[in-house]
């Protein structure tokens, strides 16, 4: 057999808005050798004439065009620019996901979160990043936390007052933004104000939005943890409440990159949570009622996590053309036929199931599963103090019997890693 050539190395060269004059040597070496050039027209047009090679600009929508439009260049030496760090929100996680590390050299640049912590005095590690670029603003809902500092990248001029619309709605008005255009280079400027009065009209596209966020009298706490106050979600009664919420998503155990099934969504509330978790985490939730299929996709916005997938329709059907899930939820419909059967099918070795019920038939049919596959089998009480007269009592909600268990490895692989 004859082994194919190994395809040419692409540079990725981060520039910055003070373009040619701001680049290390290695980077302009790099650009004044290579036969071609791809990049956003922004950064194209930062290149002096002595860059002689064949300009070309990134297609729309530009991931699926990726492996095409390089394989078109041949053996001719190719060069990508970036704005500031290829790797920080840019193009170089796509070219490494695409081509492998191995025919990257990376060549970065100060990002635009590095120049605005250095002007505004903000330890970079300690500050939150959302990326409004080709991402729904309501991401940004999910990050907002009292006495939080977070650098906002935005899509484009607009994003400033969009950033201050969305912070006005979830209550976090009075939060003080500074808008940074052309960081790093001879433009740059830094304008002032409050989300709840945003004076600046739309300027330069090139820019971040510095958030120092202050939520106002009344607005409900966002948590870190699982287990967000009932008032914050949008439903009908169909909400797995706080407390044993917040039981539920510790035994989910979510970890960057798994992908959650929340199968009855209800009000979407252990996906929604599962996801705000990690920005890496995924889920699906599928619920077969779709008015409360577009509830949970409004609770998703609400809340900071329109990335949600819902589908809307009745589980085992539903789940068939679904991605294999790291863990399974059950918190409605666990009678219908076949739908543990299904859950259980499509987990990997190491998965886990968490099943909620409140009824006697479901707990019957959780207790069978428990002695076939063993887990853990919990009956979860909430009692409410309320009024009883001029004194206080204990309301009981309904114990809720939860078993949860992880997919044991398939036989004769038990010691393998």
């Amino acid at each position: 057999m004859t082994s194919q050539p190994t395809p040419p190395p692409v540079t990725v060269v981060g520039i910055g808005a003070d373009g040619w004059a701001g680049l290390a040597p290695d980077g302009r070496a790099a650009l004044t050798a290579a036969q071609v050039v791809i990049g956003g027209r922004r950064q194209l047009d930062l290149l002096p004439a002595e860059v002689t090679a064949e300009r070309v600009g990134w297609p729309s929508p530009l991931r699926p065009a990726v492996p095409g439009l390089l394989a078109a260049q041949g053996d001719r030496r190719v060069a990508v620019l970036a704005s500031g760090d290829p790797m920080f929100f840019g193009i170089g996680r796509t070219l490494t996901e695409l081509l492998g590390a191995e025919r990257l050299r990376v060549l970065p640049h100060p990002s635009a979160a590095s120049y605005a912590c250095a002007r505004l005095g903000w330890a970079l590690e300690e500050t939150g990043t959302v990326s409004l670029v080709g991402r729904d603003l309501a991401t940004l809902a999910g990050a907002l936390h009292d006495g939080g500092r977070l650098l906002v990248l935005s899509a484009d001029a607009s994003t400033p007052a969009a950033v201050a619309g969305l912070l006005r709605e979830r209550g976090y008005g009075p939060s003080r933004l500074r808008l940074l255009e052309q960081l790093g280079g001879p433009a740059e400027r830094v304008l002032t104000g409050t989300a709840d009065d945003w004076p600046h009209p739309p300027g330069d596209p090139l820019n971040l939005v510095a958030v120092e966020c202050r939520a106002a009298p009344g607005t409900p706490r966002g948590s870190l943890v699982p287990g967000l106050c009932d008032e914050l979600y949008e439903n009908d009664g169909q909400l797995t409440k706080r407390q044993v919420r917040a039981v539920t998503l510790a035994t989910l155990a979510p970890a960057p990159g798994e992908l959650l099934w929340d199968v009855g969504g209800g009000s979407g509330s252990i996906a929604i949570e599962w996801l705000r978790a990690h920005r890496a985490c995924q889920a699906v939730s599928i619920e077969r009622d779709p008015v409360r299929a577009a509830r949970i996709e409004r609770n998703a916005a609400a809340l900071g996590v329109p990335r949600l997938r819902v589908v809307t329709g009745p589980a085992p059907a539903a789940l068939v053309e679904l991605p294999r899930p790291d863990a399974v939820f059950i918190g409605g419909g666990l009678t219908a036929a076949g739908l543990l059967e299904a859950c259980w099918a499509a987990l990997p070795p190491g998965g886990r199931l968490v099943a909620n019920t409140v009824t006697l038939e479901s707990e019957a049919l959780l207790t069978q599963w428990y002695r076939e596959h063993g887990g853990e089998l919990l009956r979860l009480a909430v009692a409410q103090a309320v009024p009883v007269g001029g004194f206080t009592g204990w309301r009981q909600a309904m114990p809720v019997t939860q078993w949860s268990v992880v997919k044991p490895p398939l036989r004769g692989q038990e010691g393998q890693q």
